[in-house]
């Protein structure tokens, strides 16, 4: 099959519009392309890219011969290799329509040799409007809507200092992350060996450090004063936490299939008893934050031994909030004990995180022991076996999706940072509001920081906004003493409704011209 008819764009993308027409010389019927569309872009980022491309081609074939197009269609016993092409009417007319005006495109070179329209959106030079008609898929969308309208605003308000740093292209190319907490020996490391299947995972033990897992041409370690750095990495915003927690981080890259879709994040323990008397050297709750703010699943790991909830635990599961959507509990190395002390180990536990999450919902947990090593059938007992393999079976499933959802996912926290962005404005504004226009600044600022809850309170019966979405009043509060609130900005109803109309009609209308083109 050649290439030349296929309207590609500059970036190597078919999109929806351009889809529907190439598609239409199949013949198929309209139900059978909406499958062909939503089994090839499966990650709903509304284009096709040349693998994505293949797949949808390989499907009309399928569908041709007569078989269902389904979602287990691909993996069944299908030969794949000596499948032929599909019939397209129509090809060849378009073909010599068209060679003159393109010549020998490889799409698969070209999406590789020609930058995308993308890339200098975030240029600090770069000041004019990025055109609609550069935008060929959701995460185009939402990086022109950031830097257009939603930055301005983080700018003005100095959101990067209170909240969270501005966004990046990396924070929005980058695939979906999986991150691990838990308390020493829990089997955080053992867990991603696992699903690796690996040896290790980096310099041992890792217990000590955070450690990305990531894809790589090779095996290798990269310093993380290196990679905060590197442009084409979603981690310059640690640059914040200071050296101290840069040399208690690196990257760990290897060659794996599961890898190329999902990006693990590898924590210390977590300390306990006398342990966390001991200071670390760096913010450990504010980087577990960071990374639960980038994450798209947390993993909270228990060891039936260990159900006690420290006092530093308590501030990283705290720090958690506003994640919830991405919590999963997993109480491993359950086979270590028999069936009668699981259920009561299992209660304890539900017990103790019902305290510490301070919710009426009952959390979900998963039970399993995910190691290398069989399930001890002489502990858990053949019933005990067979509730593992589902709870495995279950998380393992939940993991599988993820690349799947990370576009909805990036959907998600895009709104909810433009969300938390409008209120850090609304707060900051209403306190340069309230400082006096001559004398007694000094004295007016600290008494509104020591009533922060006040004010806080003030700017949400304001604006009605919603308790819940406030920040936390003692971290706003300590990076507020270092500033000096008369040189805040006033608001700026422009810039708020510029995110209004972001909200609540910009990415609907985005969503609208990416999805399926056949619903």
């Amino acid at each position: 099959m050649e290439f030349d008819s296929i309207p590609i764009d500059s970036d190597g993308r078919i999109t929806g519009s351009d889809a529907t027409k190439f598609f239409s010389m199949s013949n198929l019927s309209r139900q059978d392309l909406k499958q062909v569309w939503a089994i090839a872009d499966s990650k709903r980022e509304g284009y096709l890219g040349f693998t994505e491309f293949i797949i949808a081609m390989q499907l009309v074939s399928l569908a041709q011969s007569g078989l269902p197009v389904t979602h287990d269609l691909l993996t069944s016993d299908v030969d794949l290799k000596n499948l032929e092409p599909p019939a397209m009417e129509g090809l060849d007319a378009l073909l010599a329509k068209k060679k003159h005006k393109q010549k020998d495109l490889d799409v698969n070179v070209s999406s590789q040799l020609k930058p995308s329209p993308s890339s200098s959106w975030f240029s600090s030079n770069s000041t004019k409007k990025v055109p609609l008609s550069s935008v060929t898929s959701i995460n185009d969308g939402l990086k022109r809507l950031y830097v257009q309208k939603l930055k301005p605003l983080e700018v003005t308000y100095h959101f990067n200092d209170f909240v969270s740093p501005l966004l990046t292209n990396s924070d929005f190319d980058c695939k979906p992350m999986v991150m691990l907490l838990g308390q020493y020996s829990t089997g955080k490391t053992t867990f991603i060996k696992h699903l690796l299947k690996r040896a290790h995972i980096g310099p041992e033990p890792t217990t000590d450090r955070f450690v990305v897992v990531m894809s790589g041409p090779d095996e290798r370690s990269i310093p993380g004063n290196t990679i905060a750095v590197q442009a084409d990495m979603p981690f310059s915003g640690l640059t914040t936490f200071g050296t101290a927690f840069l040399s208690k981080f690196e990257c760990s890259q290897m060659p794996h299939p599961l890898l190329e879709h999902i990006t693990f994040v590898d924590s210390p323990g977590v300390l306990s008893g006398e342990k966390q008397r001991t200071q670390r050297a760096y913010d450990f709750t504010g980087v577990t934050s960071w990374f639960a703010s980038k994450c798209d699943l947390i993993l909270l790991l228990f060891d039936p031994h260990k159900l006690d909830v420290s006092d530093e635990f308590k501030r990283v599961i705290s720090s958690l909030r506003g994640h919830d959507d991405k919590i999963r509990v997993v109480l491993n190395k359950a086979d270590q004990v028999d069936t009668q002390q699981l259920m009561r180990v299992y209660g304890a536990l539900m017990w103790s995180l019902g305290k510490v999450l301070n919710t009426p919902e009952v959390v979900r947990v998963y039970i399993g022991s995910f190691n290398d090593k069989p399930i001890n059938d002489a502990v858990s007992g053949p019933i005990g076996k067979e509730l593992f393999e589902k709870e495995q079976d279950d998380l393992l499933s939940n993991l599988k999706d993820i690349p799947k959802k990370a576009c909805d996912r990036r959907i998600n926290e895009f709104v909810k940072r433009a969300r938390a962005a409008k209120i850090h404005a609304y707060i900051v504004s209403h306190l340069k509001k309230e400082m006096p226009s001559m004398i007694g600044k000094a004295k007016a600022q600290q008494k509104l920081i020591d009533n922060l809850d006040g004010e806080f309170g003030k700017v949400q019966k304001e604006f009605h906004l919603p308790p819940g979405d406030f920040p936390n009043v003692e971290h706003f509060r300590e990076i507020l003493n270092g500033y000096n609130i008369d040189k805040f900005e006033r608001l700026k109803p422009k810039m708020i409704q510029a995110v209004d109309d972001m909200l609540g009609y910009d990415i609907p209308n985005l969503l609208k011209n990416f999805r399926n083109p056949y619903d």
